[in-house]
């Protein structure tokens, strides 16, 4: 026998005896009671008292037991327990007279009295109780099958009972000549005995499945007490009899059983829904229909005995046996014909049902089989040629087990070991999903519902290939990248958190790569975006190539790429990290090869980040530490390789640091205005002030825009920073004309900043109305275009700009890659030089004749110009001798608050060297000094 076959032999374990202590102890009391009752209690006066006062106190806690029953939990039969607790009362209240009568009066008992009127009440309600409880039939058939039984079983009793005893009772009362009451009180007690087990016989096959324990327990009180009351009016013990004796141990147990089984029986264990096949009761259900199909047959047995015995025993055969036989004859030909019309009905019924059954199996798409405890296949529908692609006779014998792929028989093995080991009631189904060979020999995914089925298992099947093929592609899709089929940063990320935590754990060779295409977005912006896939597609190709087959290659998103390192064990630092690094230097080249885009090349460079596993790292900061050094290499010029470094780390929590407290001093208001003026290099005067940004921290340190502006660079904070400094000039500069200090005010705003859509035209023209200062008095000073930044709105904007009223300056001139493209294409008022062509006029001839033809340019455009560092007297005579207009720098003044600023303005003018030849640069053909600062650097005097 195979794995399976035995395992599906095995049967579950039968449930627990429950209420054990309790049936100790009623079994340890109605044993005592008999001991007690066959030695005679040792006295009769005892043996006469237990006989009697006894029984009343045993009936009387049936009585009471059954009333709480009905009243708490007796549901809908609580009618039965209260009609049993009133045939308890009555049984109580007859052996109470009966007591009375020979204990406390001591004398015997009258025939009749009030104890026989209180026992002849005993079995009605106990019957009425009993027909409760018993299955109502649901048909009118049924109605009189049932009472066709009862009859047959009362008509057997009753012939019985006459042929034995019954008739010798009525002929010794008659030959008696005694009254008819005593003649009818003598006939009573036996016939209501067989009505009543009469009933209980019939319906002991008929009762409810709902708390069967309790129903068994209360018709084995019925019938013992029902025995005892047979036993009691035979005319050979009752002549005898008297109270004490053994036989009221029997009516003392069946008190005590019906007073025990309400409370006692394992109720919690009928109500569960059982599964055909499961434990003994299985088992006992066929005997218990076949015995209720033969009580009929048995019923006229016992009637034939009772003809039978008066036959044999030479006897004439009672008038009123052969009237009860002929009934009972004629009741169960009654009743046969209604169980073969019934049987006929049934037959078609099921024949119907088989073949409605029959048409949903073999018409159904699912394939269901049934395996024997064997585990060989019994049945299995004709939809197998279909889903399997093999015969269903090729599979019946088989076993389950040859058609399951061996790495899936395990995990079959032990769902359906556990599936059988539970309780039936809790888990009446499981599902498996494994794979099953097909006729192809192909193994198909194959989900299947698993049920109990006569010991075996009924399972229904279906093929779901093409699911699981589809669950396989949608986790494939949401694991990699789509467009270069790389695994994406989700799988990314579980692969190297599980190179960290798998065998390779505190390999300090495994590393991480993050890598960043230089120059894609230009790509992107000047021959599109199909064109930029295919080069991600490529890049990602070469990036594949390059590293390991045990390594994953991974596309972050957008240009970014990454790269895990598995280490080979070494634990040389050294060697580990030249290692990485010429595969991370390798990997650079081979994507900084030209990249074939439809008829063209196209050329990136890549900067690649290297961050090497420590212990105890997440995948998360090992991840990040790439990313910083990746960043680092780009900021250190592209297209080259950086090892991560701790103090990177340190720069990022310094610059998260600053930018927190740049937020917190925006909100609260820390930072100054400050203005350095423009001055007139012909009479001093001065001709317009420069704003300038300081922010003095609550620390009391005062940073300058080199310092917060690279925090500041390219996000909110630099729009909020720049909305406020040209909110706060041209209030200030309103304040001053009011006060009668006209003055421009120029303001530095990035081009960025100006296409920015938080800024609209409209907004520096509200800005200028509210604050009442005319549009002539503000400068803007636009810092020379980077590579972001489209000509063509700058463009737009700036002639918006010059339509209100608004004065354009174009601000670094000299340092940036696109100074002529601007002055060619933009509307430029005034041209500010650069520091850097102001630093070394003096001494550098090259440079003087660089700046010299700058300002020649700028003169013959019509603008004016403004030299930015004018630091010393030599500076200002020889732009002066150059033709530049203005000069902004140290040699006049440095930045100055707004009380020092209005004394200057005050005082209208500053000194300027004398007219004199300019001075000649000592150091001809010298180079250009590489300082390069800005003029927001200059020191700000103390205030």
């Amino acid at each position: 026998m195979s794995a399976l076959g035995s395992l599906l032999a095995r049967q579950p374990a039968s449930g627990r005896v429950t209420g054990l202590h309790a049936q100790l102890v009623l079994a340890a009391v109605c044993a005592g009671y008999a001991v007690g009752a066959a030695f005679g209690w040792g006295s009769p006066e005892v043996a006469m008292f237990m006989g009697d006062f006894g029984l009343s106190a045993a009936a009387l806690i049936a009585a009471v037991s059954c009333f709480l029953y009905a009243r708490v939990g007796g549901g809908r039969f609580r009618s039965a327990w209260l009609l049993f607790s009133l045939s308890s009362v009555m049984a109580a209240g007859g052996n109470a007279v009966w007591g009375w009568y020979e204990v406390v009066l001591g004398r015997p008992v009258p025939t009749p009295s009030l104890a026989d009127l209180f026992f002849l009440c005993f079995a009605p309600p106990a019957i009425v109780g009993l027909l409760v409880l018993a299955k109502r039939p649901v048909t009118r058939a049924g109605w009189v099958c049932l009472v066709l039984d009862a009859w047959l079983i009362g008509g057997s009793l009753l012939t019985l009972s006459w042929s034995l005893a019954l008739a010798h009772t009525a002929h010794v009362v008659n030959a008696a000549g005694e009254s008819v009451a005593r003649a009818a009180l003598s006939l009573a007690y036996p016939l209501l005995d067989i009505v009543l087990v009469s009933m209980v016989l019939a319906l002991h096959f008929r009762r409810v499945s709902m708390n069967r324990s309790a129903v068994n327990t209360a018709i084995a009180g019925l019938a013992l007490t029902v025995l005892c009351d047979a036993l009691f009016t035979a005319p050979l013990l009752r002549s005898t009899y008297h109270s004490g004796q053994l036989l009221d141990a029997g009516w003392f147990a069946g008190s005590l059983l019906l007073a025990y089984a309400p409370w006692g029986a394992g109720r919690g264990q009928d109500n569960a829904v059982e599964a055909p096949g499961a434990g003994p009761r299985a088992v006992s259900r066929p005997i218990a229909g076949s015995l209720a199909a033969l009580t009929p047959y048995l019923a006229a047995a016992v009637c034939t005995l009772g003809i039978l015995y008066n036959v044999v025993e030479g006897r004439r055969v009672d008038r009123v046996v052969v009237l009860t036989g002929c009934t009972v004859v004629l009741a169960l030909v009654l009743r046969q014909a209604i169980m073969l019309l019934d049987n006929i009905a049934l037959t078609q019924e099921l024949a119907q049902k088989e073949n409605h059954f029959r048409s949903l199996v073999q018409g159904s798409s699912d394939v269901i089989m049934i395996a024997e405890p064997s585990g060989v296949l019994r049945y299995v529908s004709p939809a197998a040629a279909g889903v399997y692609r093999r015969e269903a006779e090729d599979l019946v014998g088989a076993e389950l087990s040859s058609i399951i792929h061996p790495d899936d028989l395990g995990g079959v093995v032990h769902e359906l070991r556990r599936f059988l080991a539970a309780p039936p009631g809790e888990e009446s189904t499981t599902r498996i999903e494994c794979r099953f060979r097909s006729g192809t020999g192909d193994w198909l995914h194959v989900e299947s519902s698993v049920n109990r089925h006569a010991g075996g298992l009924l399972l229904n099947s279906r093929d779901v290939t093409e699911r699981v093929r589809l669950q396989a592609q949608l986790r494939h899709n949401a694991e990699h990248d789509s467009l270069t089929d790389l695994p994406n940063r989700a799988l990314f990320t579980t692969r190297v958190g599980q190179t960290l935590g798998g065998r390779r754990a505190g390999d300090p060779g495994t590393a991480v790569l993050f890598i960043d295409l230089d120059g894609f977005k230009a790509v992107n912006d000047s021959i599109g975006h199909q064109a930029g896939d295919e080069l991600l597609v490529q890049a990602g190709r070469r990036l594949l190539e390059s590293v390991r087959t045990s390594d994953t290659a991974a596309r972050l998103g957008g240009d970014e790429f990454a790269a895990l390192i598995v280490g080979d064990g070494t634990r040389d630092q050294a060697a580990r990290e030249y290692q990485v690094h010429e595969i991370a230097d390798r990997l650079r080249l081979r994507l900084s090869q030209p990249y074939r885009i439809g008829a063209g090349e196209v050329r990136v460079a890549a900067s690649i980040g290297v961050a090497f596993a420590e212990p105890s790292i997440t995948p998360k900061d090992l991840m990040r530490n790439a990313d910083l050094a990746m960043y680092r290499a780009k900021a250190n010029g592209k297209g080259r390789v950086e090892l991560y470094a701790p103090q990177m780390q340190a720069d990022v929590v310094r610059r998260s640091e600053l930018a927190a407290r740049l937020r917190t001093a925006l909100r609260e208001g820390e930072f100054a205005l400050l203005h350095q003026p423009v001055v007139h290099l012909a009479s001093g005067t001065v001709a317009a002030v420069a704003a300038q940004a300081r922010w003095r921290s609550s620390q009391g340190i005062l940073f300058t825009p080199a310092e917060f502006l690279r925090v500041s660079e390219d996000n909110e904070r630099a729009a909020e920073l720049g909305t406020w400094l040209l909110e706060e000039a041209v209030e200030q500069a309103a304040d001053r004309s009011r006060a009668g200090h006209p003055v421009a005010v120029s303001v530095r705003v990035s081009a960025a900043r100006l296409l920015d859509r938080a800024l609209p035209p409209g907004s520096v023209e509200a800005l200028l109305t509210r604050h009442g200062l005319p549009s002539g008095a503000l400068m803007i000073e636009v810092a020379d275009s980077d590579p972001r930044v489209s000509f063509d709105e700058l463009e737009q904007r700036l002639v918006a700009l010059r339509r209100l009223g608004v004065r354009i300056a174009l601000d670094g001139f000299g340092s940036g890659y696109a100074a002529v493209n601007a002055l060619r294409r933009l509307p430029i008022d005034v041209l500010k030089l650069d520091r850097c062509l102001v630093e070394g006029v003096v001494e550098s001839a090259r440079l003087h004749k660089i700046t010299s033809g700058l300002l020649r340019i700028a003169g013959d455009l019509g603008m004016q110009s403004v030299a930015e560092g004018v630091d010393v007297p030599e500076q200002v005579r020889a732009l002066r001798a150059m033709g530049c207009t203005h000069g902004q720098g140290m040699a006049f003044s440095g930045p100055l608050d707004e009380y020092r600023l209005r004394r200057t303005l005050i005082r209208g003018k500053y000194p300027v060297p004398a007219v004199g030849p300019a001075p000649r640069p000592v150091l001809a053909g010298g180079v250009i000094p590489l300082q390069n600062r800005s003029h927001d650097e200059t020191t700000v005097p103390p205030t």
